[in-house]
């Protein structure tokens, strides 16, 4: 959404001062271009989009660094040192912390101290958009990725506070210094031309003081693309349509044991794990 902060505040302060109809000023600024990404014919489209990781899948170390390092790269992820700054879309992280409350004493060892990969969850209700007060964060209806606009973020982080997966990172610090300029890709919103034909994407980067996660890079959905977690995972991670019977998720869920993480929330996470 190209849209400043000032903007929003001229927009919220017109019509408040202008009494603008009935419309508020969420709701003009909804009427503004919500997304840079223009879909092109190529795109990839579903009704509501789904992830599976297949744990056993993931055997070495290699194995997680190749997903974690073809997202952050794509998606201009800074590289901080210090962990109470780091800003992470896709990470690792332990059985006990990804599935508590699901321990058991019989557990496979193998699989308690397995390094388990965790993203946002893309929630079918989602806590973090009912708490976001200027929509920064929204569902989008025609494929229920849970999005999340750096335009409209103010910083607030009560979307931070809703996710019960802790799903989000907040820029403390600029983090374009961080960039490792080398693995980056710069940022062309058009798609046009050369970029597209190489199936390269550019992701702008962000500015301190705003939240930013894992969007299911619905970028590259636009032009055709899975995304790049998928893509590098060598089939250890499955994505598609949940609400298509005949999609390889469903398949996938419909033959193999899943769990998803805290589902007792009742928030319905889009990722399942085959255990």
């Amino acid at each position: 959404m190209s849209i400043s902060r000032r903007q929003f505040l001229k927009i919220a302060g017109a019509s408040a001062l202008l009494g603008l109809g009935s419309f508020t000023s969420i709701e003009l600024l909804e009427k503004v271009e919500a997304s840079q990404f223009k879909k092109t014919p190529k795109a990839i489209r579903g009704k509501r989009w789904g992830m599976a990781v297949d744990v056993k899948k993931f055997q070495t170390e290699e194995d997680y660094k190749r997903v974690i390092e073809a997202c952050h790269r794509i998606h201009n992820v800074p590289d901080l040192e210090n962990p109470k700054h780091e800003i992470k879309w896709i990470w690792t992280d332990t059985y006990e912390h990804t599935f508590p409350g699901q321990e058991s004493p019989y557990l496979l060892e193998s699989l308690e101290h397995k390094p388990l990969i965790v993203l946002c969850n893309h929630c079918n209700n989602p806590p973090c958009v009912r708490v976001c007060p200027t929509k920064a964060t929204f569902k989008r209806e025609e494929d229920g990725i849970v999005m999340m606009d750096m335009h409209r973020c103010i910083g607030c982080r009560f979307c931070m506070a809703g996710c019960p997966f802790g799903a989000r990172s907040f820029n403390w610090r600029d983090p374009r210094p961080f960039i490792n300029e080398k693995n980056s890709l710069p940022y062309d919103s058009t798609f046009a031309g050369e970029s597209i034909k190489k199936g390269v994407l550019m992701f702008p980067t962000r500015m301190r003081g705003v939240v930013e996660k894992c969007t299911f890079c619905y970028e590259r959905l636009a032009v055709g693309l899975m995304p790049a977690c998928v893509e590098a995972s060598q089939g250890s991670l499955i994505f598609g349509d949940l609400n298509d019977s005949h999609s390889e998720i469903r398949e996938t869920l419909s033959t193999h044991f899943t769990i998803r993480r805290k589902p007792e929330l009742g928030t319905e996470p889009s990722v399942y794990y085959i255990i």
